[in-house]
């Protein structure tokens, strides 16, 4: 356990985000004697790729870095969002025993990625679910014995979900992947550097053995009355409904790059501008995992690692930057065969919502000539979740540039906004 004894607000280094890039940066820099503070949203550590009720349920390798994290020294502070993030580097936070600002020596951006959805008619009804949150809520418990689920859209994350459902008792009927088969198998034929990806893939496969598997696929449309009940599937032979009550759906992973933006940080092609020391274009900022992009756990465990090196003033070794190197590849790769095709883009109606929260139609949108005009005329982009999720889709659909950030990153409480000194200091600050 960490030592509480002295006042982590101005720890050497402050983590935002507990996921494997997040642990694996806390684990090496906590080890190089700094103290450090690990900030996260949810109530245990692991991020969305190790999400767990109990630690027993994670694969080996998540068992043993959370493991490490707890020998560490290094203090976790669960239930802690970022709202705020300065130049300076103080970091304003909102936590369930007050706001607290913390000014720490050095920030590492661990903070993930987030799906992304590209609108079709029906796609807002009860049952339809993203990739992303399908696996959460099954790892929360979620019964889905009876239903009878399709999961479409692109990229790996279609295979564990797909198996999950399967395997927690739903008829998986269709795994429609819209990226083009050509591509899919210049890239499977590349995975012989890395068995252990072609290994799990077939693993995966075998957890849905029963649904049948296609690429150059996509939902056109879901349709229903109080939930989703029938898709209708294009595909090289053309289109056809299939019947379904459990749509999860997702079009990839985007990097959460809000926070570092809000620091001043670059990005490059969407994703967080990084060094060979995985330091940002704001000195005493460092981002490591997803945030720089989208590779996988084992690439963000290696940044991880590197960062929490580099925030300390030390050298990472010659086996984690040519890891790190290997992983880069294997993104680009990864960008490469799984990305939209064009035809996506004709996916919406006139009435189709893209953004969710302030009911912002696509033909509403597609008056406006960018992300700033839509927002000021129609008010996309600007509900509770704060263009995370309209945010990608426009970006796709219009060619629109990420609009800028404003505070709070997140939906917060007034209070955690205007006293958070005060807050803090009269709820005895954070219990740690």
């Amino acid at each position: 356990m960490p030592d509480r004894s002295h006042d982590l607000r101005s720890a050497d280094i402050a983590i935002v985000g507990a996921g494997p890039a997040g642990i694996a940066a806390a684990v090496r820099a906590a080890q190089r004697g700094r103290s450090v503070v690990v900030l996260d949203e949810n109530p245990r550590p692991g991020g969305q790729i190790w999400r767990h009720s109990r630690r027993s349920t994670l694969p080996r390798l998540a068992r043993r870095w959370l493991e490490a994290l707890d020998r560490s020294g290094a203090a976790l502070v669960t239930g802690a969002t970022v709202i705020d993030a300065e130049p300076d580097l103080r970091l304003t936070v909102e936590h369930r025993t007050g706001s607290f600002v913390l000014d720490p020596g050095a920030i590492i951006l661990a903070t993930g990625a987030r799906e992304r959805f590209v609108p079709f008619p029906g796609w807002t009804l009860p049952g339809v679910v993203g990739v992303g949150g399908a696996q959460a809520l099954l790892k929360s418990g979620a019964d889905v014995r009876d239903r009878t689920a399709v999961v479409a859209g692109s990229g790996p994350l279609l295979l564990p979900v797909a198996a999950a459902l399967a395997g927690a008792g739903a008829r998986v009927t269709l795994v429609a992947e819209q990226a083009r088969r050509r591509r899919l198998a210049r890239f499977a034929a590349g995975l012989w550097r890395s068995p252990a990806r072609l290994m799990q893939a077939a693993h995966y496969r075998a957890g849905f053995v029963r649904a049948r598997y296609t690429t150059d696929a996509w939902v056109v449309r879901a349709t229903g009355d109080d939930r989703v009940r029938d898709v209708v599937v294009q595909d090289r032979r053309g289109a056809r409904s299939l019947p379904c009550d459990l749509l999860c759906t997702g079009h990839g992973l985007v990097p959460s790059t809000e926070l570092a933006r809000l620091l001043g940080a670059a990005l490059d092609g969407g994703a967080v501008a990084i060094d060979g020391e995985q330091q940002t274009t704001v000195l005493g900022v460092f981002a490591a995992g997803e945030p720089t992009g989208v590779a996988g756990v084992e690439s963000a465990l290696v940044q991880g690692q590197i960062a929490g090196v580099t925030a300390t003033g030390g050298a990472p070794g010659r086996a984690l930057l040519m890891a790190r190197d290997r992983h880069r590849r294997y993104a680009r790769d990864l960008e490469t065969a799984f990305a939209l095709r064009s035809e996506l883009r004709a996916l919406p109606d006139a009435e189709t919502l893209v953004c969710r929260c302030e009911d912002v139609t696509f033909a509403r949108c597609a008056e406006h000539p960018s992300l700033r005009a839509a927002k000021l005329h129609t008010h996309a982009g600007m509900g509770p979740c704060q263009g995370r999720v309209c945010g990608p889709a426009l970006t796709f659909l219009f060619g629109w540039s990420a609009d800028s950030v404003r505070v709070p990153v997140t939906p917060a409480r007034v209070s955690a906004l205007l006293e958070p000194h005060a807050a803090s200091a009269a709820q005895g600050g954070p219990s740690w």
